[in-house]
């Protein structure tokens, strides 16, 4: 039975297939539904750019979030949005398990063909640590 899901949101092609998936299941069990955007820190962190980053993805994540809660309420279904910085994979898994989600669903690809040989697929991270099942969407 899944009451509560979590989907990973990037911007990219592959997490708006994924919101779609995450958005119909949430429909079907009643769930629901926390979208979550991870902004990468500048390395190495400093306070007041780790806060500007913050403050410039949550802008930029919720333009883009106005069309998933409409979508959300047209489906009856419960959404929530959040936007974190640190390293995708950790902070998809460490709120996954602070949510108690039952469900991580994520697209298969990210933005940058470069950041996945240079830091790894971030779905592979997640499928490795979740501490729950993770539904990949290609």
């Amino acid at each position: 039975m899944l009451r509560k899901i979590l989907v990973a949101y990037d911007g990219s092609k592959s997490a708006a297939r994924a919101f779609d998936f995450a958005l119909e299941l949430a429909r079907q069990f009643s769930a629901d539904l926390i979208v979550l955007s991870v902004a990468r820190p500048p390395d190495p962190p400093t306070m007041v750019e780790t806060s500007a980053m913050l403050d410039s993805a949550t802008e930029h994540f919720e333009r883009q979030f106005v069309a998933f809660r409409a979508a959300a309420e047209a489906a009856a279904v419960v959404m929530e949005s959040r936007v974190v910085v640190g390293h995708p994979a950790e902070q998809i898994v460490h709120m996954a398990a602070e949510e108690k989600a039952d469900l991580i669903v994520m697209g298969h690809r990210g933005k940058s063909v470069m950041e996945r040989w240079l830091l790894g697929s971030v779905s592979k991270r997640v499928l490795s640590y979740a501490p729950c099942s993770v539904t990949v969407v290609r």
